[in-house]
């Protein structure tokens, strides 16, 4: 796709861009008109594009000898400091925003093409400039205010940032500059600084899926190749994350930050540390809460299991943590919780499982009791995990006791048939595993019905008995 952006290229640009409004000769001036003016006075009124230099129409840098590309390369780096307005006057300008597109398709397509040459920190300090004038200035942001305030985030399919056809470029070309071999880290890290990676975690609140994307692709490459930074990345994140639990609820960015937290934590080493593990509890783990949830549950659920795998001690925690969110009324969120749990029961330990596995077997029991068919027939199907059912057979006479209720009034009054065809194939398979224990809690269960159904009927004597009591006196009051 992007090669085909750059097969657009003209074979020569047909305009100017002035610095401060200032024209170099008579003829410059008539041949770009109101056009250069206007850009000029733009970039004059920008506090990032006072260091453009005035030139005339810049040949292109495959035309050039060698010993002249990278001033000619700065040169355009510092043209392409110019920001327009696309959201509140977008017909404004048409001309330079064509030619500005076209410069910044020419400059990524010379870094692609740049060869073993090393760039030098002339060339990584003014492309950092260019970058922060585009991405980080405040025309290009102004079209988020459009979104109403009132506007589900759950719903929000996200909008569309006008200034894209600018800014794609810039992306790739920060792409490009981030992961190129020319690029000397111990350079770049001078500019690609810690307000620079500030500012760059700040945009992936942006409501433009595409550009969250590419900040994705970055920040994965920035994390890679700055060793440095990588701490001061983590720390900043966490802050945003719990922004976003405890203060807000509200980030468009959230499924994309934990696609990152993803890879990092699977590159965590063993033992993991303190910092890793409360990284987990306070942050990974109430993420479970949030009304937005589906969202970003497939990357949190990933992001869980992979702490669950590298230390199966985290098993209990992790499933504690999750009973603690378990959700009351939302049975499309409590569909992912079991979805979840399935899969770090499967990397949990007999050990880790049996500490927890009381209040778990409640909440699967609540579960199976469910009147929602969804919730009922998923967690009925964690029988037909072979790891899982193993762990419950290990313990059958602390688990079934717990869950036998719940089966047994699902196979003989739910609703659903799916559901007590369910039901019915995982009664057969506990009473073919352990028979004692199954007639056992069947008995119970016989025992307690009668039990209901005797005190049932003792309180309804008593009422009647209450009621016939009160209308004897009613009638007695009457006949006074």
């Amino acid at each position: 796709m992007f090669k085909q952006i750059l097969g657009k290229l003209p074979k020569k640009p047909s305009a100017k861009f002035w610095d401060n409004g200032e024209s170099q000769t008579a003829d410059n001036n008539n041949n770009q008109g109101g056009g250069d003016e206007a850009l000029s006075q733009r970039s004059s009124s920008n506090g990032d594009n006072t260091d453009c230099v005035s030139f005339d129409v810049l040949p292109r840098l495959r035309d050039v000898s060698i010993s002249e590309k990278q001033e000619l390369f700065l040169k355009k780096l510092r043209l392409c400091c110019v920001v327009f307005d696309f959201a509140v006057e977008p017909q404004q300008n048409l001309k330079e925003k064509e030619i500005k597109r076209q410069t910044l398709l020419e400059v990524v397509d010379y870094v692609i093409s740049s060869g073993n040459g090393k760039f030098t920190e002339s060339v990584i300090q003014e492309g950092t400039k260019m970058i922060s004038a585009n991405l980080f200035s405040n025309p290009h942001r102004q079209w988020k205010n459009k979104t109403p305030e009132a506007l589900d985030l759950e719903e929000e399919e996200g909008s569309l940032n006008p200034s894209w056809p600018h800014l794609q470029i810039v992306y790739e070309f920060l792409l490009r500059i981030v992961a190129s071999p020319n690029t000397d880290p111990k350079i770049s890290k001078k500019y690609i600084d810690h307000t620079f990676v500030l500012k760059l975690l700040d945009l992936f609140d942006s409501e433009d899926p595409r550009e969250r994307e590419y900040l994705k692709t970055i920040l994965h490459r920035i994390y890679g190749r700055f060793m440095v930074h990588r701490p001061f990345i983590r720390k900043t994140m966490n802050n945003i994350l719990y922004d976003f639990i405890f203060e807000t609820g509200k980030h468009s960015g959230i499924a994309e930050f934990l696609e990152v937290l993803g890879s990092i934590i699977n590159g965590f080493a063993l033992p993991l540390k303190e910092e890793h593990k409360l990284f987990l509890t306070r942050v990974l783990i109430p993420l479970h809460k949030l009304k937005c949830l589906p969202n970003y549950h497939q990357q949190l659920s990933y992001c869980v299991i992979q702490f669950v795998e590298k230390d199966c001690k985290l098993a209990d925690t992790v499933i504690r943590g999750m009973l603690k969110y378990w959700p009351v009324t939302n049975s499309s969120k409590e569909i992912m919780f079991l979805n979840e749990l399935e899969e770090i029961l499967e990397a949990t330990q007999l050990t880790e499982f049996e500490r927890c596995m009381i209040p778990l077997s409640r909440q699967i029991a609540q579960c199976l009791s469910s009147s929602h068919f969804q919730v009922a027939e998923r967690a009925l199907y964690l029988w037909n995990n072979d790891h899982v059912t193993n762990l419950v057979r290990q313990n059958s006479r602390i688990i079934l006791p717990i869950v036998f209720p719940a089966l047994e009034k699902n196979g003989s009054s739910h609703w659903n048939q799916a559901v007590k065809n369910l039901t019915e194939n995982v009664l057969k398979v506990l009473s073919d595993t352990n028979p004692d224990l199954f007639e056992e809690c069947l008995c119970k269960f016989q025992e307690d019905q009668q039990k209901a159904e005797d005190t049932k009927k003792k309180n309804g004597e008593t009422w009647r008995q209450l009621e016939e009591i009160v209308a004897s006196k009613g009638h007695t009051s009457m006949a006074k």
